[in-house]
């Protein structure tokens, strides 16, 4: 016989359906097999798919991209919560996850959402020779961290990027992210993981755990404003907190279906 789980699909990091980065939620009562988790994602063929199982007062929480498990995502945590908080526990202000990357801590308040994420760290490096042929675009400054960051000279030159996904997929990280300062915000960024099967990524939560320290120490302020400027687009507020970045944003609810495995 088979499981019906049911499926959310909610966007992340917008205020309106069709922007943001669009996440697959499913709650779960038990543990699938992993190989079926990765069926699941596959199958939805979206950036994350996230299951979470309760854990005490806390939730266990996995996310899935199409090509493998992930260790921190940061606009799926949002999408989840927004779940937890709408549907299955409404009201709720405070939400607990044990995860790969350690326990993580979503707060509510009105419709945005606030994460609190580890700071991810980076060196500086020099460029690889092949990030600057697939990005065809003058990198000023390269640092190696969970993805690999590219500094380019300005919002322009983020946005108008063409990368050559076959050239990313070759280099030795998660993903590349290429940023700038921004003319409206503090900075933009893109996202490009074709190797996990996501050639841009509309919006990244976990970029901002490399992105914010770096820009935080560059601008000398430590509450910034930031733009995914992905087709889609996203906004989300960051907030440097000694080891920690805070990353608010919010949500919107496109769909809500059943799965049957």
């Amino acid at each position: 016989m088979a499981q019906e789980i049911t499926l959310y699909q909610v966007d992340a990091f917008t205020s309106a359906v069709f922007g943001g980065n669009p996440a697959a939620i499913c709650p779960l009562e038990s543990w699938l097999d992993d190989k079926l988790l990765q069926l699941i994602a596959v199958e939805n063929n979206l950036s994350e798919t996230a299951f979470f199982v309760r854990d005490g007062e806390d939730f266990h929480l996995r996310w899935f991209t199409p090509g493998a498990e992930v260790d921190l995502c940061g606009h799926a945590t949002l999408a989840t919560s927004y779940v937890i908080a709408t549907y299955l526990e409404p009201g709720r202000k405070t939400m607990g996850f044990q995860s790969r990357s350690g326990r993580l801590e979503v707060t509510r308040d009105d419709d945005l959402y606030t994460l609190d994420f580890p700071v991810l760290k980076s060196e500086a490096c020099d460029c690889p020779a092949l990030l600057s042929e697939a990005l065809n675009a003058e990198v000023q400054a390269t640092f190696d961290g969970m993805d690999l960051m590219a500094i380019v000279k300005d919002e322009e030159a983020v946005r108008g990027l063409k990368p050559d996904m076959a050239k990313i997929a070759g280099l030795e990280t998660r993903g590349v992210i290429v940023t700038a300062e921004g003319t409206e915000c503090d900075f933009v960024s893109r996202f490009f993981a074709p190797k996990h099967g996501i050639p841009e990524d509309p919006v990244t939560g976990s970029a901002h755990c490399l992105l914010t320290p770096y820009w935080s120490e560059r601008l000398g302020k430590t509450k910034m404003t930031a733009r995914q400027i992905s087709a889609r687009g996203g906004e989300l507020i960051v907030e440097l907190k000694g080891d920690r970045v805070l990353i608010s944003g919010r949500a919107a609810p496109y769909m809500i279906g059943t799965i049957k495995v």
